[in-house]
């Protein structure tokens, strides 16, 4: 132990037996009402023995310690940052309408059903919103292609394509079948067809042989032109002629020719000439008669067979 600090408690023993010879021995001078008086002579006391038994330099070690100054410098303060909440936005989902496509171009109907009257239709390449649907899911419920309004119809679904959700589509109850209609058959009105009858009359001769025919028109059409083929079915021998008008060869010099064979008439046409004489051969003749010239129009044709 130091000196210093032996010679501080030897004071400090002292001080008390002091103190207590004072409390027991009634002569002695009363305390101080003051108690702060009385403590402050103790510790002048106290600091006055230890002044004397403390060496110079120590105390001026201690006084300079003793009454440092410090000097408090304030950090500024740490700024927190606050975290500002914001609104987390909420959002909707809106599903989209969904849509129709067809591989084969579709009639739209105003029903679903070939049974409903057409509306338009939804071609290949085309696309429609779909509304609605049928019970069946065969039919769907789309905006008219073809019009450019509030314009809806049903459009078969065996070549259609479908893009999106089907599922969110409201179920429409068909409207009734329409009652058909009964379309009154058309009145037909027959047109006259050109009739004529055909003989064989004769084998006239000059410069070869010439069958001859006697036509007549039965009908209510009038002819201007005709065309005859003879077929001698012995030899093989066929021949045709085409002419406007009828002519009849009424022997080598002379002939005569009608332009036109009117209804109920009759008149003699003479075919084209074999080289050789046909007498008893089968002979097949083909005449188209007709009522254009240039065997145009309306034409018939009748078919006989003879030997001449």
């Amino acid at each position: 132990m130091s000196s210093l600090k032996k010679r501080a408690m030897f004071v400090a023993v002292l001080l008390v037996t002091v103190l207590a010879c004072a409390t027991t021995t009634p002569t002695v001078t009363p305390v101080p009402s003051d108690l702060n008086a009385l403590h402050t002579a103790v510790v002048e006391t106290i600091v006055a023995l230890t002044k004397s038994a403390v060496p110079e330099t120590l105390l001026a070690s201690e006084t300079a310690t003793s009454t440092a100054t410090f000097t408090f410098t304030p950090q500024p303060p740490t700024l927190t940052a606050t975290q500002t909440a914001t609104a987390i936005p909420i959002f909707t989902s809106t599903l989209p309408i969904p849509l129709i496509s067809v591989s084969v171009a579709t009639n739209c109907r105003n029903g679903p059903g070939k049974v409903y009257g057409y509306e338009g239709a939804l071609l290949i390449g085309q696309f429609a919103e779909i509304l609605a649907r049928d019970p069946t899911n065969n039919y769907w419920y789309i905006r008219n292609p073809d019009s450019s309004g509030s314009s809806f119809c049903w459009v078969w679904g065996e070549y259609a394509t479908i893009y999106g959700n089907v599922a969110i589509l409201p179920i429409y109850t068909p409207p009734p079948t329409p009652t058909p209609t009964r379309t009154p058959l058309p009145t037909l009105t027959s047109t006259p067809a050109p009739v004529f009858n055909i003989s064989y009359t004769s084998l006239d001769t000059c410069t070869g042989w010439w069958t001859e025919f006697k036509i007549k028109n039965t009908g209510s059409i009038e002819f201007r032109s005709v065309e005859i083929k003879v077929q001698d079915v012995d030899t093989a021998v066929v021949l045709s002629n085409l002419t406007d008008g009828f002519t009849d060869l009424t022997d080598c010099l002379t002939s005569t020719k009608k332009d036109v064979l009117t209804p109920g008439n009759s008149l003699i046409v003479s075919a084209p000439a074999f080289m050789y004489d046909p007498t008893g051969h089968t002979i097949r003749a083909t005449v188209t008669m007709c009522s254009n010239t240039g065997q145009s129009g309306l034409c018939v044709t009748k078919k006989i067979e003879f030997k001449p």
